[in-house]
């Protein structure tokens, strides 16, 4: 499975071609574990390179985790909703939908622990989490940076370093956001009780609080349409997914501005059939809140191209003249084809839906563009 996840973020262009994700992990998660605690157990560990007055508040967060465990079963709330979908038949909108759960749910876990991290480590100067807002942006910013010593973390690429810290950085912001509005109980055990679903949820918590719910995204006859292909892995494109994309080839300033607009998206990568020398093929599929912000997406999913492959050709439509460049564009409607080493990759863009192929051959796309396009119409 981590095997899959390494090369679809490879083929988004999330993590470099030669990156060894299994290796990396374990020596990354090495340097930049303090404390954890083992709901198989029940005990909490601390690493002893900790000095007592930074096992304290480790201590505060990881017997944070114990409370929630011993009032809700830590393992019995994640397990539900860690399925693998690749092992799945037929794949549903709804199973789309339930992708990021895990994720949500661990920044819930977290989010609440680095709460109560906060309010001990401020509790004797007679501070508290709410009125210190300069405080939880400082740790944020600390997550980020990483120690002098964090070596694997300072080196690791854009993705890999948000995904670690999310549900630290977002989720402490999440929580914190639900306690002021709603209070202690909302924000602790009815958090439990009526987990958040999205990465959108914990970015923006007052989609959470107002009960925002998204329409889920049409799903084609994936089956039939990929009769050629073996499927390899399928999941959601969140919020977050598209907010670190979008960090990673336009700049964060830009990301902040446009990652709100997303409303929805998936992939679903497979393999030639019989072609173990084939390139892996990708359907990738995003829903956004206006046609113009739609059309801003696809061209820094456009301009990002020649970050991922090696040779980007520009194939001009019947009857037209070669596009502009691509890293020209601050949008991009209707449809565009390039020709790179792993074959064609067409981005098309129609109101609100933005669909890309790439390595699929012109049938396989014409067809999915048929039905993501067709059932996008039919749901307005």
């Amino acid at each position: 499975r981590l095997r899959r996840s390494e090369l679809v973020l490879k083929k988004f262009g999330l993590l470099p071609r030669d990156f060894d994700l299994g290796k990396f992990m374990p020596l990354l998660l090495k340097e930049q574990v303090a404390g954890y605690y083992d709901p198989k157990t029940r005990t909490v560990n601390l690493l002893d390179w900790l000095g007592a007055d930074q096992q304290k508040p480790v201590l505060a967060h990881e017997l944070t985790h114990a409370l929630q465990d011993q009032s809700f079963n830590l393992e019995k709330y994640m397990k539900p909703v860690d399925a693998d979908l690749a092992k799945k038949k037929e794949i549903t909108a709804q199973d789309i939908e339930n992708d990021e759960v895990s994720t949500t749910r661990q920044a819930v876990v977290e989010g609440q622990a680095m709460v109560v991290l906060v309010d001990y480590m401020l509790e004797p100067m007679g501070l508290s989490l709410k009125d210190s807002p300069q405080v939880v942006q400082a740790l944020k910013d600390g997550m980020l940076a990483g120690t002098p010593d964090s070596v694997q973390f300072r080196n690791a690429p854009i993705y890999m370093r948000e995904a670690l810290t999310f549900p630290y950085r977002y989720g402490i912001d999440f929580i914190a956001e639900v306690l002021i509005k709603g209070g202690g109980d909302k924000a602790f055990a009815e958090l439990f009780r009526n987990p958040p679903r999205t990465t959108r949820q914990i970015m923006e918590p007052q989609t959470y609080l107002s009960g925002e719910r998204l329409e889920p995204m049409h799903m084609p006859d994936l089956r039939q349409d990929f009769k050629n292909y073996d499927r390899f892995d399928v999941g959601a494109v969140g919020e977050f997914d598209v907010a670190v994309l979008i960090d990673q080839y336009a700049g964060s300033a830009i990301s902040k501005q446009l990652y709100p607009a997303w409303r929805g998206g998936y992939y679903y990568a497979v393999r030639r059939k019989g072609d173990p020398a084939a390139p892996r093929a990708l359907l990738y599929a995003s829903r956004w809140s206006t046609p113009e912000r739609a059309a801003n997406f696809a061209a820094i999913y456009a301009a990002g191209l020649s970050k991922r492959y090696l040779h980007v050709q520009d194939v001009p439509e019947d009857g037209q003249q070669p596009a502009v460049e691509t890293a020209a564009l601050d949008h991009l409607t209707g449809k565009r084809t390039w020709l790179t080493e792993d074959g064609l990759v067409v981005i098309d863009v129609h109101g609100d839906t933005v669909m890309a192929t790439e390595s699929l051959d012109q049938a396989t796309t014409e067809k999915l563009q048929q039905e993501v396009f067709g059932m996008a119409a039919a749901a307005k």
